[in-house]
């Protein structure tokens, strides 16, 4: 069977295609820039009837959301967009649909929060989500956008719980590279149609989501049924063990597509390395140009690229970073009053596993600032040398 045919693809043609593989039934969604290509190619295809959709057009994010885990409640493979602002708005629906445990996806156009406005990129909008109980999902390039959304409702219905893929806005989502499409049938072959754990049936009505006690209660039945925090305590549970769900998904795309993304995280340089650069989405291949270029100068410096955010792979960081002495965090985020996010959650996770590397926390590219692989360099060789272990990367005024 052909492993597919090579276009030339946006980030956000890319998504819209891989949804359309995936065989998604309802799409509601309300356009924000830099996302709106992506709903503008899925609505193009269900016109044309290349996609058996429905497409509800809605009057907000809040509203998009609300439809989709209504649509995934009901059986039906959903699907949604958004970016910044957008996302903030559906901020109360993220929460309903982890706590309902529908398998969703949503793509994610990495964009800059207002005020003041911006257009342009950073990671701030997803990251202020990451407490919502979505599995996150960061893209460095087109072919794993396409290939991320396609492996990401696996992972969903498998682990009942919604899926974000996240990518650069303008970076990724409007820049045309060659991407590999592949054949419906391979797709249909990795991604069967959606059994049922459970969801709502016309002759079969419940009562969802109702007002839950503190402690767990018996039912009509006289059995025990658990309590909020005991609800809870299992979507923390499984939203930790969907790191192997997120690895054997990715294991098993390798096995038909010929392509690994790694897991929860990849590898570049790392053999040999005693200094170490973390970062997600385009701006960890930035830094391996970076680490190449270090390398040519002398000094054994590797890429941990981060691709799941949420569950947070811990151990998996722990043992690639093992024997670094130095770790150099480049994110385009912060946690306001604090550091980058990433940096701050990198060191509770050596701190577990007994690690101490010195860890330096760098902020970059917010709002689109470029960041260039020279700069990275530099920042790396100053933290070699015992850098300031916090900056904000070319901030001048």
């Amino acid at each position: 069977m052909s492993r597919g045919i090579t276009k030339i693809l946006t980030a956000n043609e890319a998504a819209a295609t891989a949804a359309g593989l995936c065989r998604v039934q309802v799409i509601a969604a309300y356009p924000i820039t830099p996302q709106t290509p992506v709903t503008e190619e899925l609505a193009s295809m269900v016109e044309k009837g290349e996609l058996d959709a429905e497409y509800l057009t809605v009057e907000s994010e809040h509203s998009a959301m609300a439809a989709v885990i209504g649509a995934s409640q009901v059986g039906a493979r959903a699907f949604t967009a958004t970016s910044a602002n957008g996302l903030l708005y559906m901020h109360e629906m993220l929460h309903w649909a982890a706590g309902s445990r529908v398998p969703l996806v949503m793509v994610c156009v990495n964009r800059g929060v207002g005020a003041p406005w911006t257009i342009l990129n950073d990671q701030q909008d997803s990251i202020s989500q990451r407490d919502t109980g979505w599995i996150q999902l960061y893209c460095r390039n087109s072919q794993e956008v396409m290939d991320t959304t396609i492996q990401a409702y696996k992972i969903a219905e498998k682990s009942l719980l919604p899926v974000m893929v996240c990518y650069d806005g303008f970076v990724l989502s409007h820049a045309s590279t060659p991407v590999e499409v592949p054949p419906q049938a391979l797709v249909d072959k990795y991604l069967p149609p959606r059994t049922e754990v459970f969801r709502i049936f016309e002759d079969g009505p419940c009562n969802l989501n109702p007002l839950i006690l503190s402690d767990p209660r018996a039912d009509a039945n006289g059995e025990l049924q658990p309590g909020y925090m005991d609800l809870r305590y299992r979507l923390h549970s499984d939203l930790l063990s969907s790191e192997e769900v997120i690895r054997a998904s990715d294991e098993e795309f390798l096995e038909l597509f010929g392509r690994t993304w790694g897991g929860a995280l990849w590898l570049y340089l790392m053999d040999n390395a005693d200094h170490a650069i973390v970062s997600m989405g385009s701006l960890a291949s930035e830094c391996t140009i970076a680490a190449e270029t270090l390398r040519t100068m002398g000094y054994r410096v590797g890429v941990v690229g981060l691709r799941s955010y949420r569950p947070f792979p811990a151990k998996e960081l722990g043992s690639a970073l093992a024997h670094a002495s130095g770790v150099t965090v480049m994110e385009k985020d912060v946690s306001y009053g604090y550091e980058g996010a990433v940096a701050v959650d990198l060191k509770g996770a050596l701190f577990n596993e007994g690690l101490r590397p010195k860890l330096h926390s760098h902020v970059a590219g917010l709002g689109g600032r470029d960041i260039m692989p020279d700069e990275i360099v530099e920042v790396v060789r100053r933290d070699m040398a015992t850098g300031p272990l916090v900056s904000w990367v070319n901030a001048r005024l």
